[in-house]
């Protein structure tokens, strides 16, 4: 009896117990997860630096911009903005520009940090600071400012417009470097740490997650393959280290989207992958050599997928190849499907689009693609971009109803049209909100195929019309100005 009552004894106390031990656990993990948040900011704060910039500008008395991502975007909103100030800078102003005061002074500010170069870079005497082209572009004078109140006069090493990447040069040798990690290895909903300067406030830290990987579609860089990460960064943050739990850098914080103009959990950052590869380039020779393959791709839509017999996601889709380009020289076709590069998938335009880019000219590389449902190996050698030259990038999209009128080109029209003389029509006439407009299709587009056959004269385009009635669909090769894309009608 006496054993019975001692186990009843002690199952009640272990129940009584079990939520304060419980209790005190949870807060020695919080406790546990607050240290290393500190210990991120004791390593990676001696490192980043406030960025202080003056320029001297033309300003306009009132500064009107234009959407600068359409009116129907989600972008499209009070500000999408950078951290060099207000304004978005070189956006295209609306009509009426009003009159020019005289040049003054600008000031603006952000953030970078110090980084450790390919081996071989560095020197004893030098440092080399990572931060946005935007933070520091058109700026007439320069000064870094570190944690432990040392100031420089920092000169530009070299800058990339394109991928929003700056390299600046500190005479001092003796500052500490981030370590970099690999931004590759990120996975969403990791912890991750945002160290800047927001609205001058030094070394201001944040913690978040990402959010997202992969973000290609923003709208802001030429080059994207974004970070999304909900840390609250605001104004004076670009430039400034993302940092995993270990204090490594694994992206550069460079934009955020806000109805405010502050922090509304979305921020984006630059794969820390891309900015070292571009930022090293940058040292060493002061420019960034890009590699082209000479195509004009588009996503592959589940219409134009269905249109060419294979799933949807498999890849995406050439719709022009380039005269005498690496492309057309290694053998793709327009209307190939990329399904693989360098041995790993293509599923997605932008990243597709840096991966060739990043891509020494002159290495050869594996490429796969799709033709009639037969997949093909193919040996592409990498050519090199020049300074105006990028792979383009064309939308699909597709309608409810059909509605176009089109004329047999004329061999006038096909040297205007930079096409050969008996190939395609012009389209004279879209019915408003049809689906040939509804897929951007316009007066003076051309039309070169149909149903992956080549469109001759509008006799064969009002044939092509009649044999799709059953399936109550049309795939089209258009050309706009210089670029060919696929579309695909559906009634």
């Amino acid at each position: 009896m006496k054993n019975k009552m001692m186990i009843r004894l002690f199952i009640l106390l272990w129940i009584f117990a079990l939520p304060a031990y419980a209790q005190e656990e949870g807060i020695e993990s919080l406790r546990n997860t607050s240290k290393a948040f500190a210990s991120v900011a004791r390593k990676v704060s001696p490192s980043v630096v406030f960025i202080q910039v003056e320029a001297t500008q033309a300003q306009p008395q009132i500064q009107q911009f234009s959407a600068p991502f359409g009116q129907g975007s989600p972008l499209n909103d009070d500000m999408l903005r950078r951290f060099f100030g207000d304004q978005f800078r070189g956006l295209p102003q609306r009509p009426g520009q009003q009159r020019i005061q005289p040049r003054r002074k600008m000031m603006g500010q952000g953030s970078g940090f110090v980084f450790k170069t390919d081996s071989g870079l560095l020197s004893a005497d030098k440092t080399y600071i990572m931060t946005n082209n935007h933070v520091v572009d058109h700026a007439d004078k320069i000064t870094v400012k570190f944690q432990n109140g040392k100031e420089y006069i920092a000169k530009v090493k070299g800058t990339d417009p394109k991928s929003d990447v700056a390299v600046l040069e500190v005479e001092t040798g003796n500052a500490p470097a981030l370590k970099l990690g690999n931004s590759s290895r990120l996975d969403v909903g990791e912890w991750v740490v945002a160290i800047g300067n927001p609205f001058g406030l030094s070394h201001t830290l944040t913690v978040g997650v990402v959010s997202a990987k992969g973000r290609s579609s923003v709208g802001i860089n030429d080059y994207e393959n974004f970070i999304q990460t909900d840390a609250a960064i605001n104004p004076g943050n670009s430039g400034g280290p993302l940092v995993n739990l270990d204090g490594e850098v694994i992206g550069m914080n460079t934009a955020i989207f806000s109805r405010s103009g502050g922090s509304m959990g979305i921020g984006f950052a630059i794969p820390i992958n891309l900015a070292k590869n571009i930022a090293n380039q940058l040292i060493k020779t002061g420019e960034v050599v890009r590699g082209r393959i000479g195509v004009v791709i588009q996503p592959l839509t589940n219409e134009l997928a269905d249109s060419f017999g294979i799933e949807a996601g498999q890849g995406i889709l050439v719709a022009q190849v380039s005269d005498n380009s690496p492309a057309q020289q290694a053998g793709i076709e327009q209307g190939d499907v990329i399904v693989s590069y360098q041995g790993k998938k293509v599923d997605n335009v932008g990243r597709f689009r840096n991966s060739v880019s990043l891509t020494t000219p002159g290495s050869k590389e594996e490429i796969v693609v799709l033709r009639n449902g037969k997949r093909k190996h193919l040996t592409i050698t990498i050519g090199k971009q020049d300074m105006d030259q990028q792979i383009a990038a064309g939308p699909a999209q597709s309608a409810d109803e059909i509605g176009l009128t089109v004329q047999s080109i004329t061999p006038q029209q096909a040297e205007q049209y930079n096409i050969k003389s008996g190939n395609g029509v012009v389209v004279t006439q879209v019915r408003p909100n049809s689906i040939a407009a509804m897929a951007g299709i316009k007066a003076g587009t051309v039309i070169l195929q149909a149903n992956r056959k080549q469109i001759k004269n509008a006799a064969d385009f009002k044939r092509a019309i009649k044999d799709s009635n059953s399936k109550k669909r049309l795939v089209l090769l258009i050309k706009d100005n210089d670029f060919q894309r696929f579309v695909v009608l559906k009634w």
